[in-house]
């Protein structure tokens, strides 16, 4: 599996952790960033990635800052991309199974390095249930798309 993962300057350091530890389990590593603790703007980030899981260089993506919220919020307005906030294991099963979320989010404030290795593993180790949950999936395509339209008229 490729995955894309970036940050700000507040998760810099759990970033290079889960990029090693990826790297480690044989998960092959895009990294757009950022590349130190100076300040950035976050969706910068999220956009990197976003567009690489968008156009199919990656799987999945993992954006990480202080608290997730920025990055998820910034994530969430690109078409095509489910990006699910998550603090422990259970929502990291459940919005792979459930939702098909293909962008992780993690804040490095608010979660260890442990568990948010473990949140990884899951998020990427998880596939979509489909089944009653893809109808789902598909009712946020067509909002997404009907909210395209709209834009354009």
């Amino acid at each position: 599996m490729k995955v894309a993962i970036a940050c700000d300057h507040g998760a810099f350091e759990l970033k290079e952790e889960l990029k090693k530890y990826l790297t480690e389990k044989g998960t092959e590593v895009i990294d757009f960033g950022t590349d130190s603790t100076a300040s950035v703007h976050y969706p910068v980030y999220a956009g990197k990635v976003c567009r690489s899981v968008q156009n199919g260089d990656a799987e999945r993506g993992i954006l990480l800052c202080s608290t997730g919220i920025g990055m998820s919020m910034a994530a969430n307005k690109y078409r095509g991309i489910r990006a699910a906030l998550c603090h422990e294991t259970y929502s990291a099963k459940y919005t792979r199974l459930h939702n098909d979320a293909n962008v992780l989010c993690i804040g490095a404030l608010v979660t260890g390095k442990g568990i948010a290795k473990e949140i990884t593993d899951v998020f990427l180790g998880t596939e979509f249930e489909g089944g009653r949950h893809q109808v789902r999936v598909d009712m946020i395509t067509e909002a997404e798309n009907e909210e395209i339209k709209r834009s354009v008229n």
